[in-house]
């Protein structure tokens, strides 16, 4: 009995060990991993998530021996500076598309912490010119290339009467400029805070007072003067731009990577637009130079610090710095020289740009977005929201808080009416400035009951028709367009909706239809038909995400 007792001791003995163990290894399988998470500008996805997945695949590791795993999500650069210093995302590593908005940035991370956002100066990943991309007939009647072309250019082509006709062009028509929202794309503030550099006469030292200068407002003021809508994606005017031609858009604020991408699209057969070329703005531009930053915070360790840093050395080597070149990239080593498709052939020109200008400090950049709040092109939007019987419930009432949020993002003098539809179409209000109005404005959108059936063809065409005859050409004009559901009641057939909405769909100022699929039972076949005629662009939604696509397509405004 004793020997019997004696083994099972052992048994037990072993059978603990053993578990222990095995213990011990699944702990390890769960402390052997580093992970790096990284937020990045989504301009340069295509380089890098091929060389993240690489990278993950190869077990790199720490000094410790844990596997590093880099996990990279895409985010607009001004939206995620923004995230961050709320809270809301806590990332590792923050790569932005350029550093243009990193004092705002630091600024206010400095109003709730007693260390700087990060350390030192960044290494920059890759670099991208901020151009104007401009159709190389355009250019040509403009003078180019022997005419140096810039900011000034583009404010004189804004307030010509004659647009193209003066250069013996009239079947161009009128000059139609893009970019983007300045409060959440790179390439947007960058555009806006080189014209004031412009109009100021500066190239560095933009000061407070700057702004208040009379001619740089003016000259602001002209340069926006032509914009047919703004938006929050730099690659969403490019593609709209390349896909619909000059008559959509004369020229765009972009990055000499779309343009090399464009170029590289026409002379392999897959585009068959005209040539489009990079414009380095003669008065100066910024350089999109992706910098790497390590993030300063205390969501951060040590051991992800090591990680990151492993990262960026692989990121910055020759091999993967010569794929850059590959994309349109320019290298961040400057040794590294500069080939196809980098050139005149793909309408760009390695040697530019000639003038950088000068990053401001933030209060100087908050100044510059405070000022093109007042000199921006204004809006007439007509709001088209379903209120049939089909929206109650938490649907409606999602829309109503939706609707009092997003006329908070519009500016007094933007013009706005409010259609609602269900078996009948009824005006809330008329199109006239928000400013008087605003109030009043969000109360009646607070009160809007759901019954009935749906008149969504109806709405759209009255939307359509009332903008073609009460709205300025001079402003940007836009039909916001909401339904959960199939038409039933409309004395319109789609067809004939479609064929009136999309007659003058080619033209860049022509109006612009953005449209939300609303619930599962939404038609988004017919939504999206109806935005994509207008070259307007149609959305998903539902009611926990409906606030968050108001405030996406109020950056257009």
């Amino acid at each position: 009995m004793q020997k019997s007792r004696l083994f099972q001791f052992i048994g037990l003995l072993i059978a603990f060990s053993l578990f222990l163990s095995s213990c011990s290894a699944l702990s390890n399988l769960v402390t052997d991993k580093v992970v790096v998470t990284m937020v990045y500008g989504s301009e340069k996805e295509d380089w890098l998530v091929p060389l993240i997945e690489a990278f993950n695949q190869a077990n790199h590791k720490v000094e410790s021996g844990a596997v590093i795993e880099i996990k990279a999500i895409p985010m607009g650069s001004i939206e995620s500076a923004r995230e961050i210093n709320a809270g809301t995302i806590q990332p590792t590593v923050w790569s932005p598309a350029s550093s243009i908005y990193l004092p705002v940035a630091n600024a206010e991370w400095r109003q709730n912490h007693a260390d700087d956002l990060y350390a030192g100066t960044p290494n920059d990943l890759v670099l991208s010119p901020v151009v104007i991309a401009m159709w190389k007939p355009m250019a040509e009647a403009l003078g180019w290339p022997e005419k140096a072309l810039g900011w000034s250019d583009i404010g004189e082509m804004a307030f010509s009467e004659e647009g193209w006709t003066a250069y013996g062009y009239p079947e161009w028509g009128n000059f139609k400029f893009g970019h983007t929202h300045p409060e959440y794309s790179n390439s947007g503030i960058c555009a806006v805070i080189a014209s004031t550099y412009a109009g100021a006469g500066k190239q560095r030292d933009l000061t407070a007072a700057d702004l208040a200068n009379q001619q740089a407002i003016d000259f602001l003021a002209a340069v926006e003067k032509s914009v047919i809508h703004y938006g929050s994606s730099t690659g969403f005017f490019a593609s709209r731009m390349f896909e619909r031609g000059p008559s959509y858009l004369s020229a765009a604020v972009m990055y000499e990577n779309l343009v090399v991408y464009q170029e590289n699209e026409r002379l392999t057969g897959n585009s068959n637009q005209m040539p489009v070329v990079a414009i380095y703005p003669k008065e100066g531009t910024f350089w999109s130079n992706h910098p790497y930053i390590v993030l300063n915070a205390s969501w951060v360790t040590d051991e992800q610090r090591e990680a990151a840093k492993l990262f960026e050395d692989y990121l910055l080597d020759k091999p993967q710095q010569l794929l850059a070149i590959e994309y349109g990239f320019r290298p961040a080593d400057p040794s590294i020289p500069l080939t196809t498709p980098l050139d005149e052939n793909h309408g760009v020109d390695p040697l530019q740009p000639q003038t950088v200008l000068e990053v401001p400090d933030a209060d100087v950049i908050r100044g510059i977005e405070a000022l093109w709040y007042e000199v921006k092109k204004p809006v007439d939007l007509v709001l088209v929201v379903d209120a049939s019987g089909s929206m109650g419930g938490e649907k409606i009432n999602a829309v109503r808080s939706s609707l009092v949020q997003f006329t908070d993002l519009l500016g007094d003098r933007d013009r706005l009416e409010i259609l609602t539809f269900n078996y009948e179409i009824h005006e809330l209000t008329p199109l006239t400035e928000l400013g008087d109005k605003r109030a009043d404005v969000q109360r009646r959108v607070s009160g809007i009951i759901e019954e009935g059936d749906t008149r969504l063809y109806d709405a759209v065409l009255k939307a359509y028709q009332d903008l073609n005859e009460f709205g300025d050409p001079d402003h940007i004009r836009a039909i916001v367009v909401l339904s959960d559901g199939q038409d039933t009641a409309s004395g319109n057939a789609l067809d004939a909706v479609l064929a009136a909405i999309g007659s003058h769909s080619e033209s860049g100022d022509a109006t612009k239809i953005f449209s939300i699929a609303y619930g599962t039972d939404a038609n988004e076949d017919v939504l999206k038909n109806i935005a994509e005629i207008t070259g307007g662009q149609e959305y998903f939604g539902e009611p926990d995400t409906i606030q968050e696509i108001y405030k996406a397509i109020a950056t257009f405004f």
